[in-house]
């Protein structure tokens, strides 16, 4: 996706240094709950923990949270009851999107996706509308301005690596979900400059989107982003690192 992994990085460097830090905080801790009760509290075993735990360490998040966060998903202490669900919706322009959400109470967090959706131009729709769209996938994200493309393809696949393409400032690499891991370990012995690595959901074709109707969709993204029930949104945008970076800075 053209765009969508710069959008994913101004915003989280943005989350460290302003207001926003406090509503990271209550996402992170969700996830790493959710985490660890779907896998175990044991990180070198359960890689959604371990990406999560390294999310929280990314934003600062003192020890002693993290450790509530995973004993409250393993049981070992006492915490709310959370649920997983999915939206599947469209914004501005016939771009796809799926919004993931962690939350107490699918009641209260059903109205608010809607209402983002209609507010900014989009449409929420039926369960299963956009999800074959996407595949899901391991991504790493490399420092494209710090390594060669040569260089860089020949250690993505020598390490297992499916594939990789040039995204503006970041080369991506997909891998299949259960070989992430053992990918990025490969190539971090080896110094390659990664930005990022997770599982994701990610399109199999995407749209083009420029002008008003690009900034309406990242208008749309980062609202369904605010809300406090929200972990992830994924979206087949195609857009230029140029407005994404006028946007993010408005």
């Amino acid at each position: 996706m053209s765009g969508h992994s710069r959008w994913a990085q101004i915003k989280r460097k943005k989350a460290k240094t302003d207001q926003q830090r406090g509503k990271l905080f209550t996402k992170l801790i969700r996830e790493l709950t959710v985490a660890a009760r779907s896998g175990g509290g044991d990180p070198k075993v359960n890689m959604r923990l371990k990406a999560a735990i390294e999310g929280a360490k990314a934003a600062s998040m003192p020890a002693e949270n993290i450790k509530r966060a995973i004993q409250k998903g393993t049981g070992e202490l006492p915490g709310e009851t959370l649920e997983e669900v999915t939206y599947e919706g469209y914004a501005p322009g016939g771009v796809a999107v799926m919004v993931r959400v962690v939350t107490d109470n699918k009641n209260r967090t059903a109205p608010e996706i809607r209402h983002v959706f209609e507010k900014n131009g989009g449409n929420l729709g039926q369960v299963g509308c956009v999800g074959w769209m996407f595949e899901r996938k391991g991504v790493i994200q490399v420092d494209a301005e710090r390594i060669g493309e040569d260089e860089l393809l020949g250690l993505a696949l020598d390490a297992g690596a499916a594939d990789m393409r040039r995204v503006e400032k970041v080369y991506e690499i997909t891998t299949s979900p259960d070989e992430m891991e053992s990918v990025r370990r490969a190539l971090e012995e080896r110094k390659v400059p990664i930005l990022e690595a997770e599982v994701s959901m990610v399109p199999l074709s995407t749209v083009r989107a420029e002008g008003k109707e690009a900034q309406a969709v990242l208008r749309l993204i980062e609202a369904l982003e605010e809300l406090d029930d929200v972990t992830a949104v994924y979206a087949n945008y195609d857009i230029p690192d140029e407005i994404i970076e006028a946007v993010t800075a408005a």
